[in-house]
């Protein structure tokens, strides 16, 4: 098969869709593989280093975007809207659910579109998610750190504290990957640490592993506004995949926050977990609303790119290697994970959760599967 590979357009996004390791593997099964110029410079990944590992380098985006299956990062900018071709395969994250934009988008250009963000493994987990949540999770206290510091315009309050006084007090909402890892780096700088979710048995697990250093809270309306009023960070990583996220801390709550306190809205991908919350880019991270600072960049793992790139192609590669290999129809069909990431076929919408935070009537993923040539 003919794959493409992009050079990614976002914001400071310098990650990139297959490295020289999996194009080697790739062109070693008989597959055509091209590469867009300088889509890996920034990591460290050349030209010369794609064409020693068997792809062609090609100069510009619309000789990718020419191949059947186009393997890339990040969903789609508007100026690569033109360049989608009818019955395409395009393999990246897509977080549909609160960008309608896009999404018509992918409806019109009629490309079948599976997102790293829905496709399951055989326990019903994310394996193409977790490597950038567990990335999101520990750059999340990093970012949170920063935006404490005066110059950020945050409270002045250092993450660990020295002794004689008391460290910063951190609040993470939702215990998933993205929270437990987050939750590990706040520790370990010693701040005072809680976590909140709705799982109790994951809250068990977690005070097993961390044992009393970390504080846990069962996920409600009152105890979210308690602990969020008595923080100077709150990380937001609460996750339904698919679907926008859930507004667990509303603007009343933000309100009653100190001065300079911090929110790190890792769930603005899936449209935030905070009202007061909204995208923000590696160029302009934070701003301010209601006297708290907020960091809500849509791509955070961008800023740890070479780290993020060899997680993420280590968890996408088998995928790619099977839609390479077998087609979309015959992949999606004899894969359900894979299915679990169809989300747009065709011109519909096929995944549930997408389809009822837009609007749209919902096509099963089985019967768009069974339809593709």
């Amino acid at each position: 098969m003919l794959i493409g590979v992009p050079r990614e357009i976002k914001n400071h996004e310098y990650r990139v869709g297959i490295t020289p390791a999996g194009v080697r593997l790739l062109a070693g099964s008989g597959h055509q593989l091209r590469v867009e110029s300088r889509a890996g410079e920034r990591i460290g990944y050349s030209d010369d280093d794609y064409r020693a590992a068997g792809a062609l380098v090609v100069a510009g985006a619309a000789e990718v975007y020419d191949c059947p299956l186009v393997v890339k990062v990040k969903e789609p900018q508007a100026a690569e809207f033109p360049l989608l071709k009818k019955r395409q395969v395009l393999f990246c994250f897509l977080h549909l659910a609160p960008d309608p934009a896009l999404t018509q988008a992918l409806l019109d250009a009629q490309v079948t579109g599976i997102a790293y963000e829905t496709v399951t493994d055989s326990r019903g987990a994310l394996p193409l998610l977790t490597p950038m949540s567990e990335v999101a999770g520990r750059l999340s206290i990093q970012a949170g750190a920063t935006a404490l510091q005066l110059a950020s315009g945050g409270s002045g309050v250092l993450l660990g504290g020295v002794p004689g006084v008391a460290p910063a007090r951190v609040a993470v909402i939702g215990a998933g990957t993205v929270g437990t890892q987050a939750a590990r780096m706040a520790l370990g700088l010693g701040a005072d640490v809680t976590l909140v979710d709705i799982n109790l048995e994951r809250l068990r697990q977690l005070d097993d592993l961390f044992g009393p250093r970390l504080k846990t809270r069962y996920s409600e309306p009152a105890a979210i506004e308690e602990v969020a009023r008595e923080s100077d960070l709150v990380i937001g990583s609460v996750l339904i995949p698919g679907k926008r996220a859930p507004k667990l801390l509303t603007r009343k709550t933000v309100k009653t926050m100190g001065p300079g306190s911090v929110i790190v809205d890792v769930a603005i991908d899936q449209g935030g977990c905070a009202e007061t919350s909204r995208p923000t880019t590696h160029s302009e991270p934070t701003y301010v609303e209601e006297g708290v600072v907020h960091y809500c960049v849509t791509n955070m793992p961008a800023a740890a790119a070479r780290t993020a790139t060899q997680a993420l192609a280590n968890a996408t590669l088998p995928f790619v290697r099977m839609l390479a290999e077998k087609g979309a129809k015959q992949a999606l069909q004899g894969h359900a994970g894979l299915r679990n990431g169809l989300n747009v076929c065709l011109g519909r919408v096929t995944e549930a959760h997408v389809a009822e935070d837009l609007g749209y009537d919902y096509l099963p993923p089985e019967e768009a599967a069974a339809s593709l040539m």
